[in-house]
């Protein structure tokens, strides 16, 4: 039987919102947002979504 990995929830930090929309402005690809800031591209994703701007092909 596989072992279920655990979910680690971080808070959002003024700092992650602000690289989060930096990275918007210069078009980064989601996938290299998710492996430097350790997140989900899904969960960037719905932050941008939330905070109103686009990430990926949602542009």
């Amino acid at each position: 039987m596989a072992k279920k990995t655990k979910v680690v929830r971080r808070e959002w930090t003024k700092s992650d919102i602000k690289e989060l929309k930096a990275h918007s402005k210069a078009r980064t690809p989601v996938v290299k947002i998710a492996k430097m800031t350790k997140r989900s591209a899904g969960s960037l994703r719905q932050k941008a979504l939330v905070l109103g701007f686009g990430l990926g092909h949602q542009r």
